[in-house]
């Protein structure tokens, strides 16, 4: 493969990550918050729209909004205020949202945006406590983890936890983000979905031995097991809890084989379905690549035009990127 194939085939996964999250959200929002026996009478099979929010096909929620403000902020570098701002401007003036207005807030985003607003910093706004580890930063990580793929573990993971700080601070939180962004990184270079697991099983290990990550292993427990994707379905949560979040989403990417697969079983388990609908279409997004998602599935997006041009531009800045250019050549 020649350096512009393997260019266009990374460019292809990138794409596919970021409009894969905004599909999965816009899949899940019809039913968020029904119980998976609900569900299971009238499963979700295809864009649709009303439901809960009463909402028509292709709306997407606050994790798309927060995902694509995450997007705009890192275009030309990491600027957390800038970033902080972006938070802001959604959530008081709807900011990248589908029609006009935030909705669907969660309690612990809310909160520290209204610190960031109130002039506390950006990265000391996001809530500590353990009651702070809901899924509100993980929903919007993916950028982040495209953005620093090709750094080295540790300086990928501090920015990552950089930008789950302007929401959630708490190391657990972080530390989920984090392990979502090393798959991202393996998926990225290709890497079958067992194996970028696995990698982010090993490397997840070694980062974080060390205070004050080491008491929240347990947690993690069976993630960190290698072996999320064995379980039944039965045993899976979809709550808005981040642990079950990011174990149901490796579950589903594990358990599937096709980009559409992925994301219909998540939603399809019911609860947080966007989130789990967000983060599950990231991941499978970049293994499957954009090809793979239904073009009436795209279609369907509010505003999809607008966001086409912020992920092109989004590609540009990184293509533009002097470490992404030594990353091709090393892979030459």
């Amino acid at each position: 493969m020649t350096s512009h194939e393997k260019i266009a085939a990374y460019k292809n996964k990138v794409l596919g990550g970021l409009w894969g999250a905004i599909i999965g959200d816009a899949l899940g929002v019809p039913v968020e918050f029904k119980s998976r026996k609900e569900i299971r009478k009238n499963p979700v099979t295809t864009m649709r729209g009303y439901g809960t929010f009463n909402l028509p096909a292709g709306s997407w929620s606050d994790d798309s909004s927060l995902t694509l403000c995450t997007t705009e902020s890192l275009i030309n570098g990491l600027n957390t205020d800038r970033m902080g701002q972006l938070f802001v401007r959604w959530l008081k003036d709807g900011y990248w949202t589908p029609f006009g207005y935030a909705f669907d807030v969660g309690h612990t985003t809310a909160k520290a945006i209204k610190m960031m607003d109130s002039g506390i910093e950006p990265e000391f706004s996001g809530g500590i406590e353990e009651r702070d580890n809901g899924n509100g930063s993980l929903m919007r990580i993916l950028p982040v983890g495209i953005c620093y793929a090709d750094l080295p573990v540790a300086e990928l993971l501090a920015n990552v936890h950089k930008v789950s700080s302007l929401t959630h601070r708490h190391s657990r939180s972080q530390m989920a983000c984090g392990f979502y962004c090393l798959m991202t990184s393996q998926l990225l270079k290709r890497v079958a979905t067992q194996d970028a697991y696995l990698y982010a099983v090993k490397q997840f290990k070694e980062y974080y031995a060390k205070d004050p990550y080491t008491n929240e292993f347990a947690h993690f427990e069976r993630i960190l097991s290698g072996a999320i994707g064995s379980l039944h379905e039965g045993k899976i949560k979809s709550s808005g809890y981040v642990i079950h979040t990011l174990e149901a989403s490796i579950w589903c990417c594990l358990n599937s084989h096709s980009f559409s697969e992925a994301v219909l079983k998540a939603v399809n388990l019911g609860g947080d379905t966007d989130t789990t609908g967000i983060v599950t279409g990231g991941l499978a997004g970049i293994y499957y690549g954009l090809e793979s998602i239904p073009q009436e599935w795209i279609d369907a997006i509010a505003r999809k035009d607008e966001i086409r041009e912020l992920f092109e531009r989004f590609w540009v800045s990184l293509s533009l990127n002097t470490r992404l250019e030594m990353y091709f050549q090393r892979q030459d």
